[in-house]
């Protein structure tokens, strides 16, 4: 029988020496030799060309392994210089990580990022939960994705996060996979149609795309398909119940509000995208939900999203309590979040400007046409289906004559082609309904539309005689118009000249465009390239459904640095906005168009108001007619400047309530909409700001926030100190690792605003070159590659120099080269001896007379705590040592040590200080040894004490959250499991039996608790029980006053 190796052993596999990572054992019973189960291991490479290449073997069918194990004090064979122990020491000591321990905070350190304070928060919040459930719910803008990654990154480095899925809108699965690779240097992958095919053709078509890579990207609407969901299914354990542990360790949501029961009539019921997701998370451990408008103003709804991020806190139709809520919720607006420590502006301060539009009597003429079509259209309705699907049809022209002639013109002659063609309408009042403007693909949207709007116009009544001629008068209009610039792009010309090109030569200024519709978009870049603003790659476009490969190089060109990119116009889509990074350079935006959704307004502007923001003011643009002014209302709603004032204001009013946007919003795209049909000629949103308050209230949570924001820094300052995280520590690691490796050096380079340092201060260079590396080394060059240039750029270790610049790359923690050389220098625990070049792990320095009375040796080891479950719960790195003192071995305490460790120094002994010591050795390994030994039992005993406090602690509070939560159900049951309650919706069909099973739903959780906090506890204290320590000697180095070499050496080194 095989011995079987424990994690952080060195196993010879194949004849090949791997690094043991993880141990599997196989279920009872399950393919098991005899009683005993079997064990898959999963391995990772340490040899020079294989570092970064990973095994899975079972090891009792293995041939061949055997496990080699140092369990002693490296000898003094030779030394090494103190400069390269040290980078090894600070190898083993980044890499060891405590699940008990909730201050230290490595994340940040291994992000290529600059992180303000409060995007600690939920990493923070998360190193002290059992189960990690957060609802982020910050700000448009403030980094939301950036907090994600660290509670990823800072779950991993932990051993409590291996598999991780993101689910987010389609248009931004690629900027995910690249802000994890880039930012915090890990890899993703996407699972989308095109991915599975390739995937299915190089490694069958019976591959299950859900388990072939522990960190995967999804879009909602790809997952929520049916052959999709059934896939994913087949991964699951069999019968679809959730087991321990868990089948998958995180789930990420992004724009979660987007898988909350949609509100439409009196009761929120639940989408396709609300059902997928409530059938997967019951089966991952930890769960992520990022949303800026967590709340769309439904109480069941919300109550519904926070059931899916935490089903032990929260259930749906019961209000959450607040406490919990608390517990879960991170959101801090803008607003709380103004200044920095020393005064200065945190975020750009948001100016709303309007640009004054001079319409012509045609152009006027136009919409009094559409107008009086709609009174005439609305008359002949004979029912309200009839009256529904005329309101559907003139509601979706009026918006498209805001946008531009040419949208208008597409959408018209669908119409005209089509109306009154069928006695019967071919679309239902659910398909009207089910309409919807948030889509992913702007041509399958423009297909959509066109075919809902021909299968509802062939329902309406025949038109009129009247109605004839209206509809003729629009489609000329339409026609003519579409072949030049209308007014409002004839002022967005004038515009972009006098701002972007005054004087006819380009400045550095940028702007976005953003439009409703893909035909307004090609309109204008139709027309902005005849006047000449589309020469030398000076505008592009993005929208939805565009390539990837079409799409990312123009972000990244819009991204880049004037100096370095002509693009200085982009026209956008709605389909391509949302959550996309488009604000290093540019800090103005045109909305061609107001949109009638104030969350889609928002949703652009963040495009550029937004963490990153390097300008002092971002200027938000509206078009309105001539005259307008804020302070009063002059135009008439139905004319055309009045309907424009009618939407500028309501665009005003969302500037003013955008912190209640998710309760206010659709009231104001409500009275919107209701203007434009001639229902409404004032904006009200008193009531709704009122029924708002305790909406505010809930999602408002008085946190001291500038006391806790510097507890944050506090906590990450103390991190840096305490593990050495300095830039010249890190550049160490990497020059030694390389070496190791056989690989060339680092190569200084010179960096216009680093090197040579304008202020005169830094003495040596800190911005290098990579050199050309070899084999499985090369790999460390990717990301480095500029996005636009494709300029492989230098790198640098310290944060500092590479914030506001894109043209050096941040050597982080988790840089792959970094990543390398630390993994390489952690395996010379284990070193063989055979390769061609390791280290001793043995030093000695020289240290100052004040800091020592006699020569000092310290052993430094490595514990690791295994749980119940063979999973890390513990590690660091202890020392114990001792004073040379007439050849006697006297142990230090541990103030001792620490004392002694603070004064090691660069500078090596002499050669005949190391031969004394080698010399010593023999009878001071010993002592040594078991100092180092008794220092483990030290800990070890307040390790298992915290342990075991840290597992009654969570087994605790599970079973007070869900006993709470039991309450909380039973309360809602006994005041509103009622028919009564039922009946009120009787109006509202789908909304009454939503509620319905909402109750079910309730009566079934509320039986399902008790034995939930039991299987919960068990798992707990399983995961914790008989913990073992193990004791990995790695290190020993002697320090030496100076008075004491000068008395060996007579004064000579």
């Amino acid at each position: 029988m095989h011995r079987l190796p424990e994690v952080g052993q060195l196993a010879v596999v194949r004849k090949r020496p791997f690094v043991v990572t993880e141990i599997v054992p196989s279920a009872p019973g399950l393919g098991s030799i005899g009683s005993e189960p079997n064990h898959l291991i999963k391995l990772s490479s340490v040899e020079d060309d294989g570092l970064g290449e990973e095994l899975q073997i079972i090891w009792e069918l293995e041939p061949g392994t055997s496990v080699y194990e140092k369990s002693n004090l490296p000898d003094p064979d030779s030394f090494d210089h103190p400069k390269r122990l040290q980078a090894f020491l600070d190898a083993v000591r980044w890499g060891a990580v405590s699940q008990a321990d909730d201050k230290a905070l490595q994340s940040p350190f291994r992000s290529g990022i600059e992180i303000d304070e409060y995007q600690l928060d939920p990493v923070v919040r998360a190193l002290s939960m059992p189960r990690v459930n957060l609802l982020i719910a910050d700000d448009v803008g403030l980094g939301k994705t950036v907090e994600a990654g660290l509670v990823i990154q800072e779950m991993i480095l932990r051993h409590r996060v291996r598999s991780v899925l993101i689910a987010c809108p389609s248009s931004l699965q690629m900027q995910w996979k690249e802000e994890m690779r880039d930012k915090f240097g890990l890899e993703f992958r996407i699972v989308d149609s095109e991915s599975v095919s390739q995937l299915r053709r190089k490694r069958g078509i019976h591959v299950n795309p859900w388990n072939h890579f522990p960190r995967l990207i999804t879009s909602v609407d790809y997952l929520k398909r049916e052959r999709q969901l059934r896939s994913f299914r087949e991964t699951l354990p069999s019968g679809d119940q959730p087991t321990f542990p868990r089948a998958y360790d995180l789930m990420i949501v992004d724009e979660a509000h987007n898988v909350a029961p949609s509100g439409r009539g009196k009761y929120a019921t639940d989408s396709m995208r609300t059902l997928a997701i409530r059938s997967l998370v019951p089966h991952f451990e930890h769960k992520l939900f990022l949303s800026a408008t967590p709340h769309n103003g439904y109480r069941e709804s919300f109550a519904a999203l926070l059931e899916l991020l935490d089903n032990q806190r929260f259930a749906r139709a019961v209000t959450p309590n607040r406490a919990q809520l608390d517990a879960v919720m991170v959101r801090r607006m803008k607003s709380e979040l103004k200044l920095r420590w020393d005064g200065s502006r945190r975020f750009a301060e948001r100016m709303v400007k309007h640009l004054e539009v001079p319409y012509t009597d045609e152009e006027r003429e136009a919409h009094r046409a559409l107008r009086e079509y709609s009174e005439l259209r609305l008359k002949q309705a004979t029912s309200d289906g009839e009256r529904m699907a005329a309101e559907f049809v003139l509601k979706l022209l009026k918006k498209r004559l805001f946008s531009s002639p040419a949208a208008f013109g597409l959408t018209l002659e669908k119409h005209i082609g089509t109306v009154g063609r069928s006695k019967a309408s071919k679309a239902t009042t659910r398909d009207i309904e089910d309409y919807s403007d948030d889509f992913a693909d702007d041509e399958a949207y423009e297909a959509e539309t066109s075919e809902l709007v021909s299968a509802v116009s062939q329902g309406l009544s025949p038109t009129s005689a009247a109605e004839k001629a209206l509809l003729r008068r629009l489609s000329e209009f339409a026609a003519k118009a579409s072949q030049r610039p209308d007014c409002k792009a004839q002022a967005l010309i004038d515009w972009l000249k006098a701002t972007l090109r005054p004087g006819g030569k380009w400045n550095d200024e940028r702007v976005i465009i953003f439009t409703e519709y893909r035909a307004t978009q090609k309109w204008l870049f139709d027309l902005l390239a005849r006047e000449e603003f589309a020469q030398d790659g000076r505008l592009e476009m993005i929208y939805g459904g565009m390539p990837n490969e079409h799409r990312e190089p123009i972000k990244a060109a819009f991204q880049t640095h004037p100096k370095d990119s002509a693009v200085r116009i982009l026209l956008a889509t709605d389909a391509a906005s949302e959550g996309v990074n488009l604000q290093n350079y540019c800090s103005k935006l045109i909305h061609f168009e107001i949109p009638w959704n104030p969350n889609r307004m928002e949703q652009r502007n963040g495009r550029v108001d937004r963490h990153g923001q390097k300008a002092n003011e971002v200027h938000i643009h509206h078009f309105v007619g001539r005259g307008f002014d804020r302070a009063s209302t002059t135009g008439k709603v139905g004319e055309l400047e009045g309907d424009l004032e009618f939407l500028m204001r309501a665009a005003l009013k969302v500037e003013t309530i955008r912190e209640d946007l998710g309760k206010v919003g659709p009231v104001i795209a409500l009275q919107v909409e209701e203007a434009m049909l001639g229902k409404r000629s004032r904006l009200d949103t008193n009531r709704a700001e009122q029924d708002a308050e305790p909406v505010r209230r809930m999602l408002k949570f008085d946190r001291k926030l500038r006391e806790q924001l510097e507890r944050l820094a506090s906590q990450l300052n103390d991190t840096k100190h305490e593990l050495n995280l300095t830039p010249e520590h890190i550049e160490n690691v990497v020059r030694v690792g390389l070496d190791l490796a056989g690989q060339p050096g680092l190569i200084p380079v010179e960096v216009d605003g680093i090197w040579p340092d304008p202020a005169g201060i830094r003495k040596t260079c800190p911005v290098f070159r990579l050199p050309a590396l070899t084999n499985s080394w090369a790999q460390c060059a990717d990301g480095l590659a500029h996005p636009h240039s494709k300029m492989l750029r230098p790198i640098v270790f310290d944060a500092a120099l590479a914030t506001g610049r894109d043209g050096v790359v941040l050597a982080h923690l988790n840089h792959r080269l970094v990543q390398m050389c630390l993994r390489l220098l952690r395996a010379e625990i284990w070193s063989l001896g055979s390769q061609s070049k390791h280290l001793s792990r043995v030093s000695a320095c020289v240290v100052d007379d004040s800091a020592l009375s006699h020569p000092v040796v310290i052993a430094h080891g490595r514990i690791v705590v295994l749980g119940g479950d063979n999973h890390r719960l513990h590690e660091e790195v202890i020392t114990a040592g001792g004073a040379l003192v007439e050849g006697r071995f006297n142990r230090l305490n541990v103030s001792e040590t620490k004392a002694a460790l603070a004064a090691i120094t660069d500078i090596p002994a002499p050669a005949s200080i190391e031969a004394r010591f080698q010399d010593l050795w023999p009878k001071q390994r010993d002592a040594l040894l078991s100092a180092l030994e008794a220092r483990r039992v030290e800990r070890t005993k307040n390790l298992e004490k915290n342990l075991d406090e840290l597992a009654e602690k969570e087994v605790n509070k599970i079973a007070a959250v869900m006993t709470e939560l039991k309450r909380s159900i039973q309360l809602e049951l006994t005041d509103k499991d009622n028919p009564q309650l039922l009946l009120d919706l009787g109006g509202d069909e789908p909304g009454r039996h939503q509620r319905e099973r909402d109750l079910d739903a309730l009566r079934r959780r509320f039986n399902e608790i008790p034995d939930e906090i039991a299987r919960e506890s068990e798992h707990i204290r399983s995961r914790f029980a008989n913990p073992s320590a193990r004791l990995f000697p790695v290190a020993v180095t002697w320090l030496i006053p100076r008075r004491a070499v000068h008395a060996v050496t007579g004064g000579k080194a």
